[in-house]
């Protein structure tokens, strides 16, 4: 199972009233420096792992970001033309995401392409003193949530010839595509100019990420398989504290 949806719990004095988990939320935010990095893979596994300790668990794929009720405003401003999203919907979005997922009893968040939302806000323009208070900002937002972030990186021009040749051409063209039509990264024309952003871009996030009060876990999968760096994750998450609830 890789995607569990929120479910009620019942109060033992109530057993019409739903109860919220004993501790903060748990999100798990799985990000990628590249496409081809292996993300996607790692947060399927992530979510079966916990849903198998018995937690129950929201796996967020990256495109239900259009879906998601909590989302919906982002989608909307979105598709409103400019092709952007305001920081404030952003942060505003993820904290009814969070609260309502605490409220219905769900243990543990596993996100892909959510949080920290760097890569969006840089290809829409936002500088790097932007993007630290909306991380702030964000940060503030959920709390009491636990935040660990998962962020895996490969060298980009590695992780981009692996997704061409997972996805073809077709998708190389809409990726440089939608990279060059973007304030942020119209420097993008080719493969090579886009691993150079994504190598700028990459240092940004570490330096980003080091000044939220979130835990990160770095992998570099260059030389890992899908089951090894999903191995390395677990045993990671599973030396922190109350990883289970």
């Amino acid at each position: 199972m890789t995607s569990t949806h929120p479910t009620d719990r019942t109060d033992r004095t109530d057993p019409t009233a739903p109860t919220r988990p004993a501790g903060p939320t748990h999100l798990i935010a799985v990000a990628g420096n590249s496409p081809g990095v292996g993300k996607s893979t790692l947060c399927r596994s992530l979510a079966d792992w916990m849903s198998s300790t018995g937690a129950t668990v929201d796996h967020f794929q990256e495109a239900d970001i259009l879906t998601r009720p909590a989302f919906r405003p982002v989608a909307e401003e979105f598709a409103g033309g400019a092709h952007s999203v305001r920081p404030e919907t952003l942060i505003s979005a993820t904290r009814a995401y969070v609260t309502e997922s605490h409220a219905a009893g769900v243990d543990v968040l596993v996100t892909d392409a959510l949080i920290p939302f760097i890569p969006s806000l840089v290809a829409w323009g936002h500088d790097e003193p932007a993007i630290a208070r909306f991380l702030r900002a964000l940060a503030t937002a959920i709390e009491p949530a636990r935040v660990t972030v998962v962020y895996v990186e490969d060298d980009p021009a590695t992780a981009l010839r692996r997704a061409v040749d997972r996805e073809g051409t077709d998708w190389e063209h809409w990726y440089l595509s939608k990279l060059a039509a973007s304030p942020g990264t119209r420097s993008v024309h080719d493969l090579p100019s886009a691993a150079a952003h994504l190598r700028h871009e990459t240092a940004l996030t570490h330096r980003l990420l080091a000044a939220t009060p979130w835990h990160v876990l770095t992998v570099d999968v260059a030389g890992l398989d899908a089951l090894r760096t999903a191995q390395h994750v677990r045993a990671h998450l599973a030396a922190l504290p109350d990883i289970t609830p």
